[in-house]
């Protein structure tokens, strides 16, 4: 396995401590992992992103998440995962599931939100292969489709459904790399990024939500709280 495997988190100005927090786990089990936000004012000073604001889209990385590829300039692995999420385990343990024969891989989720409203108060949208593209481990190589001009051009359909490659060319991984709380059960997949996809500690509606004492125990940790 590559002792540098790159991952990118979604950045969200409402979430910068859930980024903090995701970081942090992450490192914490395997500092030689490269970490990186992808923050769209960034993005959009580099000329990278120039889409209008997705009016429909719950975060601020919604879309520019598909510019990963172009941003590991083609080349290795890399992981992008949304920043509501806590790591347990080291990362680079999802290279073993990485062969040469697929684009992407992602747990591929079947579920049922249970509420139509989710995090500050966003809409809750359901669509196919709702969630797959919230953890997603490029092969970037395979994935010169995803240039910044059909990241800029492409609906959001095409994107998340991952239309841009074929069906076939889409790997599996577990559902402990997206463990989604409240909606898997922890002791028979031992996750390794949990998923507050409804809301996580951090937002005042949703301290008390599943396995929000994880992230709370990892904040603490990280603050040096007793």
């Amino acid at each position: 396995m590559s002792a540098n495997l790159k991952v990118f988190i979604g950045w969200d100005s409402r979430e910068d401590i859930a980024y903090q927090v995701a970081k942090y786990s992450i490192l914490k089990h395997n500092p030689n992992i490269e970490v990186y936000p992808i923050k769209l004012d960034e993005m959009r000073k580099q000329g990278l992103y120039t889409r209008d604001d997705d009016k429909k889209g719950s975060t601020e990385f919604t879309i520019s998440r598909f510019l990963v590829p172009y941003l590991s300039n083609y080349e290795g692995y890399s992981l992008f995962i949304d920043c509501d999420m806590v790591c347990l385990r080291d990362l680079e343990f999802v290279l073993e599931f990485a062969d040469d024969d697929k684009d992407v891989y992602c747990v591929q989720h079947d579920y049922d939100p249970k509420s139509m409203v989710k995090m500050d108060g966003k809409e809750q949208h359901i669509y196919p292969r709702k969630n797959w593209s919230s953890v997603m481990l490029f092969d970037n190589k395979n994935c010169t489709a995803l240039t910044p001009e059909i990241v800029n051009t492409e609906t959001p359909m095409y994107l998340h459904r991952m239309m841009w490659t074929e069906d076939s060319r889409i790997g599996k991984l577990p559902p402990k790399f997206n463990f989604l709380a409240g909606y898997y059960d922890y002791e028979k997949e031992n996750p390794v990024l949990i998923h507050y996809t409804d809301g996580g500690p951090w937002f005042k509606e949703y301290h008390n939500c599943p396995h929000g004492d994880l992230w709370k125990n990892e904040i603490k940790e990280m603050f040096g709280i007793e």
